[in-house]
């Protein structure tokens, strides 16, 4: 038996096997920037908040738009105001009126700032006070009426007494809408950017009342950057023709519509559907024409993006690469069961543009709430300075969050990371240090108190049978976890605390392939991460983030724990009474390796869960 200094534990621990370690010191629990409830708040009126877009004016400040109201979504007295904040999200100014909530419904606000300094504000205008349908009085408002415009010279601080309408063009979407096209119904979340000489944003009109037979549209204009009056900006309404940007294998749903600019005069646009999948498609001259939506792709012609009815967004840096926002499951509409909490979590994806078309990163957790069914969305990115905040709203609040810069340059960094990750690194074992089959298990973080773990394994698998243990480490009581083969080929990760239990498996097939050519079998990457931020457990196999694929059964390829482990203030109160709860591994428990199930060729454990990209880097090390 042979000991192995722990560099940085109180304590030594006597190991089975000759093991190579590696151990850093469990990190402090900071607050996690991640969670919802760590941003920064901003101000809107009592029972109403919606997409909270910020830019940058020319003195530095933040100023915000965003649609609010005393009462919920769609209710009399919703309208358009902004506020300032002169210390990045901190503090913020009084609410001032852009619409005021005693007259139409104004909703939707989206801003625009151009190089003189003048700021646009884009919104929906109920300006023929449109509230009945047929036999129907005091219908929802908010999606009808006008598309119009003020301006604001002096950074948001008072704005124009005049509105400008915008030329909305009549199409077959309007006229076989309820009011046959004399009432036209559409909203925008597409925040304008400039892109040449030229301002465009995309928005959404609806053929029917009030959500349904969605397309897309763009305007362009291409005097905005320079024409002084208002009354005098050209618009153009793109695609030309009578139809938008919508393919009927989709549905009705198509909405939201979204875009960003690659290069050599391209637009790449997105948006949602109710099949549990984003759309995609390309237009290669400006927005005249585009391609057939197809299912976005993670690479042309790749693995399919999952995004239930939520808003998914994109945005293009000042570096000339892209983000993207999403929530990573298959959930197909909010009006169904299966949707409740389908916006928490908030995930992001990393683009890069090759040879004209998209190429996204696998995704990381971006923000959670920690009420499972108050998910954010209608997100907004800010760059300044250097550093990314996102703007979210949960409709009652809405926030800004700083994102740490890391997480965005690991996502872009990802196809060409090949770093072990070395903090957090508890135990590393390889080879011959795993013949014997058996090793004390390290302590592990408290999961209530929002730590976390992740387990690496490297392994050509022998045996997926059904309840085949491959990897072990459990004690009397319960506490620890275990890998096992399941049905469908997966392998099914088992964890306890010793009060409560999880677990979590991987996507069906993408171990079956190779643990059936026993003799010629390559090695699998696994890793399985353990996040008490979010209570969520996913698995990365050779790279890629299970998403639970095409399997209509499994919307989710990750799970949530949050329902089964218990919470913070839970914690305290069993640990008054002498009770240890929330932790996996005390450092007590035996580790054990089935042989006939797994050769096993490396095994790393962390004391903290890895994020998406490090696992990626990991993966492609390893290879």
């Amino acid at each position: 038996m042979t000991n192995v200094r722990l560099a940085s534990l109180a304590t030594m621990l006597p190991f089975l096997v000759a093991v190579t370690l590696t151990v850093s010191a469990p990190l402090a629990l900071a607050a996690d920037w991640r969670n919802l409830n760590n941003g920064l708040r901003i101000p809107s009126e009592s029972g109403y908040a919606d997409q909270p877009y910020i830019v940058v004016t020319r003195d530095g400040n933040w100023l915000c738009v965003l649609t609010t109201g005393k009462g919920r979504e769609g209710q009399p007295g919703q309208h358009v105001v902004s506020t300032i904040s002169t210390d990045k999200g901190r503090t913020w100014s009084p609410l001032v009126d852009i619409e005021p909530a005693d007259g139409p419904e104004a909703s939707w606000v989206i801003p625009l700032v151009i190089p003189s300094g003048r700021v646009y504000a884009f919104y929906d205008y109920n300006g023929d006070n449109v509230h009945t349908l047929g036999a129907k009085k005091n219908i929802r408002a908010d999606m009808l009426g006008w598309y119009v415009f003020k301006y604001s010279d002096d950074n948001g601080r008072t704005w124009s007494k005049e509105r400008y309408r915008l030329p909305v063009r009549v199409t077959a979407c309007d006229r076989a809408n309820d009011w046959q096209g004399a009432v036209q119904i559409f909203w925008g979340i597409d925040k304008p950017k400039i892109i040449g000489d030229s301002v465009y944003f995309a928005f959404t009109k609806l053929g029917k009342y009030i959500l349904d037979n969605g397309e897309g549209w763009l305007f362009r204009s291409d005097n905005i950057l320079t024409e002084r009056d208002p009354a005098k900006i050209r618009w153009e309404m793109l695609p030309q023709g009578d139809h938008g940007i919508r393919a009927p294998e989709f549905g009705s749903v198509q909405e939201e519509h979204n875009m960003v600019p690659l290069s050599g005069g391209s637009l790449y646009c997105v948006y949602r559907t109710t099949t549990g999948r984003p759309c995609h498609s390309y237009s290669r001259d400006g927005g005249r024409t585009w391609s057939v939506p197809e299912y976005m792709t993670y690479t042309p012609g790749g693995k399919k993006i999952k995004n239930p009815r939520a808003c998914p967004k994109l945005w293009r840096t000042s570096n000339g690469k892209y983000l993207f926002w999403f929530h990573n499951n298959g959930s197909q509409g909010f009006n169904q069961g299966d949707a409740a909490g389908s916006r928490n979590v908030a995930w992001l994806a990393g683009g890069i543009e090759k040879d004209g078309l998209m190429y996204w990163s696998q995704p990381e957790i971006v923000l959670y709430a920690p009420n499972y069914l108050q998910g954010p969305s209608y997100p907004d990115l800010i760059e300044q300075d250097g550093r990314f905040w996102i703007s979210e709203t949960q409709k009652t609040v809405a926030r800004v969050h700083e994102i740490d810069r890391s997480l965005i340059e690991g996502l872009w960094s990802q196809s060409d990371n090949r770093t072990v990750a070395k903090d957090g690194l508890v135990l590393e074992a390889n080879g011959r240090d795993l013949q014997s089959g058996k090793f004390n298990m390290p302590p592990l973080p408290d999961l209530a108190a929002g730590g976390g773990f992740t387990v690496e394994l490297s392994a050509v698998f022998r045996d997926l049978s059904p309840g085949q243990a491959i990897l072990e480490s459990r004690g009397k009581d319960g506490k620890g976890f275990s890998l096992a083969a399941d049905t469908s080929e997966t392998v099914r990760f088992e964890f306890s605390d010793g009060k409560t239990r999880a677990a979590w498996n991987s996507d069906p097939g993408l171990l079956a392939s190779r643990s059936r050519m026993l003799r010629n079998a390559s090695a699998h990457h696994v890793v399985v991460i353990v996040d008490g931020g979010p209570k969520v457990i996913m698995f990365v196999i050779d790279g890629v983030l299970c998403d639970g694929g095409d399997d209509p059964n499994r919307k989710y390829g990750w799970g949530r724990f949050h329902q089964t482990f218990y919470t913070s203030a839970q914690s305290d109160e069993i640990k008054k009474q002498g009770e240890e709860i929330g932790i996996v591994s005390d450092g007590t428990a035996v580790a054990a390796i089935n042989p006939q199930a797994a050769d096993i060729q490396l095994l790393r454990i962390y004391a903290r869960a890895l994020r998406v990209s490090e696992a990626v880097a990991n993966s492609r090390a390893n290879r």
